[in-house]
């Protein structure tokens, strides 16, 4: 809240004093004063109402906590954006299982562990070929929905494996070890509150498509809205597993190409970002995609002031 333009008001702000100048909150004078960080981008909020006060001064960020000693001074404590838990790494040791093409650019990699690895849809998993670097990927379902509990499923770039080869530095085939580490990320699915306005591009569709079915059979009543798309309509892999959420009640799905090439009726011209809806600030924004796809959706989102939960693709996945 604003303090009234009649009075200054007095406030603690993580042990130290501040006054609030008529015309300001009290978080401009947090950050103006720097006695917190700015949280610009962060988990895709927004920059709130420009300060008529001096540049920030770097400062450490830390959690915000406000006491009020006035009484008289109704002042709501400021609210720190929702940020996952720390979670311990679980270490798996496994093997490539079998790779599949799923359409022209499109590939499906299962490896197959000793003991399955916990995790929930949207997370991620940093994944180590033997010979090979590590890799940040979100496992998923195949496109039909199958998966066993000890698997992890990608759906990653490229015509067959030798296209995989610079993304994991080393060859990708069966039976070649695999070491796994994870849950990692901020994308995981959250249930409860709001629509879920879902944003895949290309292979981001493989965290999009776990949370979109977790949805449906954890919170079936939830409304959902899914936009898919991809440049080449040809890679636009999904299709049994949109199939699955129509009959299922997802009647809001939309599906974009940049290319004119070979697209179906239902698929929309242009890039995905176009055609994601009017959001609202009751909404749950989950995005997957290149940096461009992720940073359009965050600027929606944040205009709306709706919560946003980005799972970055590897460059090359």
């Amino acid at each position: 809240m604003r303090a009234p333009m009649s009075a200054r008001c007095s406030l603690v702000v993580n042990g130290q004093a501040l006054r609030v100048s008529p015309g300001d909150t009290s978080l401009e004078t947090a950050l103006a004063d720097g006695v917190i960080a700015p949280m610009t981008g962060l988990l895709g909020q927004g920059a709130g109402p420009a300060s008529r006060r001096l540049p920030v001064r770097a400062r450490r960020a830390e959690a915000v906590t406000l006491s009020v000693p006035d009484p008289d001074a109704a002042i709501r404590p400021v609210k720190t954006p929702a940020r996952t838990q720390a979670r311990t790494l679980v270490r798996r040791t496994g093997s490539i299982d079998t790779i599949t093409a799923l359409a022209p650019r499109v590939v499906q990699v299962v490896a197959t562990l000793e003991r399955r690895l916990p995790f929930e849809p949207g997370d991620q998993v940093v994944v180590t070929l033997e010979g090979g670097r590590p890799v940040t990927l979100t496992p998923t379902l195949g496109v039909e929905g199958g998966a066993e509990l000890n698997e992890l499923v990608f759906h990653l770039r490229g015509e067959c494996a030798e296209d995989l080869t610079a993304l994991f530095g080393c060859a990708v085939e069966p039976g070649r070890t695999v070491k796994v580490k994870g849950p990692v990320g901020n994308g995981t699915y959250r249930p409860g509150g709001g629509r879920l306005v879902l944003v895949a591009a290309e292979t981001g569709f493989a965290g999009i498509w776990a949370i979109a079915r977790a949805a449906r059979y954890v919170e079936p009543a939830r409304e959902i809205c899914l936009v898919v798309g991809a440049r080449d309509p040809l890679d636009l892999y999904m299709r049994p597993s949109l199939e699955w959420l129509r009959a299922t009640g997802v009647t809001r799905i939309t599906i974009a190409a940049d290319r004119h090439r070979q697209r179906a009726p239902d698929v929309r011209p242009g890039p995905l970002t176009a055609h994601i809806p009017s959001l609202r600030a009751t909404d749950v924004v989950h995005a997957s995609g290149c940096p461009s796809t992720l940073g359009a959706v965050e600027v929606l989102a944040a205009a709306a002031g709706a919560r946003y939960y980005p799972i970055p693709l590897e460059p090359g996945a």
